[in-house]
């Protein structure tokens, strides 16, 4: 087949960030599979892009809040407005319609178009629905939304939030009637989108590199605790503010927890072990670095892509069942609670352990190559239905149908707006 890969970011050479992760995965497994591919999308500044598909750049973006100032968040909010769309497809509107379907068009012949989740196909909605099209929900966005309004700080933030779920529910109700299939990365999101859909729903198993990473039994421990993630994208900073009023307290004052990554601001703890170490040069050999993972997700929806990394380094780890999302069964050195008691203790005596001799390190192997496999005949199956008439009712314009919205449920997930793309199921 020839299949048109459309993202807000393209896939990239080194991810980093869940949403680019998962892009690579989905590119490697239809190139494996031997589909051409022709990616069609923004490259983020600073990334290469990856290899195995043929890439047509829409040029290129930065859409991380964290990276741009105030004066481009109120051009975002001002684009969405006049055009009445979400904010995170209003960041996508740097070209028009015209330039997209003549993208479209030099690339025909092609089989069908997979819209890789909802911000660039909401901004251009009214081109891609003409073709036969697979819908890649990486969360369902507008419940994420909702429970952001829920939590935000302000009465302006919190109507921006619920504005944007409004949009967002009406642009995820048209992509997946549309599609022939829905992938999701979590089993609990394919009936997210409701059960007239969810026949047509399948979970995507992620792996976080095409290769079996290889296994480093003998890395030095430098931290008892290693912890990464873009803690400036909402539910991430959730799980990090739970972990560090409600389980670090409980931990012993000598053990030391390493915390990586993006943190817009350094919250105020006073536990003398926590360091704040920003971004790594290497997040494989951080958490590698560590005696012990706490996987430490409080809500969403989609798949946790650290968690998935953690088990195919083979680290032992101690987990709350929302950071289990999309794993089928967690490996024999995973301890699961979600009680901030227990969950001190259990990293309390996982970390005695390792102190004590003993790694508590599996292989990831076999874990990686399940994924793999069961990655690569979901995609098989799902472009067996590409084509397949499909009931599409109210597609129009700028993310706008005249169809009632559903009552999205109230789980967290993928940032909207102000924070898309800003680690996504980050790592």
């Amino acid at each position: 087949m020839h299949l048109v890969f459309v993202s807000s970011l393209v896939p990239v050479e080194n991810p980093s960030s869940g949403f680019d992760i998962a892009n690579r995965a989905v590119l490697d497994g239809l190139c494996a599979l031997g589909h051409q591919v022709s990616v069609i999308g923004y490259l983020q500044p600073g990334q290469t892009v990856a290899p195995g598909g043929k890439t047509h750049l829409l040029g290129e973006l930065e859409v991380a809040n964290a990276k741009v100032g105030a004066s481009t968040k109120l051009r975002w909010l001002a684009k969405a407005l006049l055009s009445r769309t979400t904010v995170s497809s209003a960041k996508m509107l740097t070209v028009g319609s015209d330039r997209m379907e003549a993208t479209l068009q030099e690339l025909q012949p092609f089989d069908g178009i997979i819209l890789n989740s909802v911000q660039l196909p909401a901004a251009f909605a009214s081109v891609f629905h003409r073709h036969p099209t697979i819908y890649i929900a990486h969360n369902v966005e507008a419940d994420s939304a909702l429970e952001n309004a829920e939590i935000a700080s302000g009465w302006l933030e919190r109507m921006l939030f619920r504005r944007e779920a409004r949009h967002l529910e009406l642009v995820e109700k048209q992509l997946t009637q549309a599609a022939s299939t829905i992938w999701t990365f979590a089993e609990a999101d394919r009936f997210g989108f409701g059960y007239a859909v969810s026949d047509r729903a399948a979970v995507l198993p992620l792996i976080t590199r095409w290769e079996q990473p290889q296994d480093r039994m003998g890395t030095i421990v430098e931290y008892d605790l290693a912890l990464i993630g873009t803690w400036s994208w909402q539910p991430n900073r959730i799980g990090l503010d739970w972990f560090l009023s409600k389980v670090v307290p409980q931990l012993p004052a000598e053990m030391t927890i390493a915390i990586a990554g993006q943190l817009p601001a350094t919250p105020s703890v006073s536990h003398p072990g926590v360091r704040f170490l920003g971004r790594v040069p290497d997040a494989r050999a951080f958490v590698e670095a560590g005696a012990v993972v706490p996987l430490i997700s409080r809500g969403g929806t989609g798949v946790q892509l650290k968690t998935i990394e953690t088990f195919e380094l083979g680290m032992p780890s101690v987990a709350t069942r929302a950071s289990l999302r999309g794993i089928g069964a967690p490996p024999a050195n995973c301890s699961v609670t979600d009680d901030p008691a227990e969950f001190a203790r259990l990293l309390t005596e996982r970390v005695a352990e390792v102190r004590g001799g003993d790694r508590k390190r599996l292989s990831g192997r076999v874990f990686h190559q399940a994924q793999k496999a069961r990655l690569l005949e979901t995609l098989a199956q799902g472009l067996s239905g590409l084509g397949k008439p499909v009931i599409a009712k109210g597609f129009a314009s700028n993310g706008e149908n005249h169809e009632p919205a559903r009552t999205a449920k109230k789980t967290a997930g993928a940032p909207f707006g102000f924070a898309v793309h800003e680690g996504g199921k980050s790592r």
